[in-house]
């Protein structure tokens, strides 16, 4: 149900690895981080990994620090490229013969979104996304989402484009209620369930103007538009419509 957050499923494998671009070599590989999906007005000064599977000995730093998100077979799903990493003051913490706890501090990027902490576990889950799935978290975790699509779809070395091979693209107003909303529900409408299909006006021209895939739908047919007319800007939905027209997508809305 809408509103309601989804129950975080157990993560057991290495979901966040930390790299040195350069050569490649494995700072930390673990199951949790603390303190790098923040708000930046409320950065903590270090990064802490939790339950460690791998950390890399003798090594207190790297200059250009990269960590890839991975899912429970492996495979890359997500990046963020970091920057300066330091062993921090607390360093490694051991629990029982295990490595509970490691803390860098990161003078680089940390990822905005807050909520992307509890997504990346779903996507990294090996389960299969459904269709409407982004419209189960609350309202407020939706740009997180597009967050986590576009990183994703860029991560796993997807273009901006139409992958998808449906003539006629429906979008339910009745579940749009948010900008990121939106883009939510075109990239799943255009591409399936987690797909991208632009996360601003200009990534959306992106998107519909790119030679790769099947170019832009014939048809998009936006049901319950003035649902969509209450609860967004009118100025955004302007934008949306003046954009399909520019493009000669064929928008109807009912």
């Amino acid at each position: 149900m809408a509103g309601e957050l989804p129950v975080a499923g157990k993560v057991d494998f290495p979901l966040y690895v930390v790299s040195d671009e350069e050569s490649g070599g494995v700072l930390v590989a673990a199951e949790g981080v603390e303190g790098f999906f923040v708000d930046p007005e409320e950065e903590p000064p270090e990064v802490a990994f939790l339950r460690a599977h791998e950390v890399e000995k003798g090594r207190r730093r790297t200059e250009d620090a990269v960590m890839t998100v991975m899912n429970r077979q492996r495979e890359k799903i997500g990046e963020y490229f970091i920057g300066r990493v330091v062993l921090g003051d607390t360093g490694v913490e051991e629990l029982g013969g295990n490595i509970s706890r490691v803390a860098y501090r990161v003078f680089g990027n940390r990822c905005e979104y807050p909520e992307a902490e509890r997504i990346w576990p779903r996507w990294a889950s090996g389960i299969a996304l459904e269709e409407g799935e982004w419209v189960r978290w609350p309202a407020n975790y939706q740009s997180a989402w597009l967050h986590v699509v576009q990183n994703s779809w860029f991560a796993s070395n997807r273009r901006a484009a139409r992958y998808g091979v449906e003539e006629v693209v429906h979008l339910d107003g009745g579940q749009i209620f948010t900008k990121s909303g939106f883009y939510c529900a075109l990239g799943e409408a255009v591409n399936g369930p987690g797909g991208y299909f632009g996360s601003n006006l200009d990534a959306l021209a992106d998107c519909i103007s790119s030679s790769f895939g099947e170019g832009p739908p014939a048809r998009i047919v936006w049901r319950n538009f003035q649902a969509s007319q209450v609860s967004l800007d009118r100025d955004f939905l302007d934008s949306i419509v003046g954009l399909m027209r520019e493009f000669r997508v064929d928008l109807a809305t009912c």
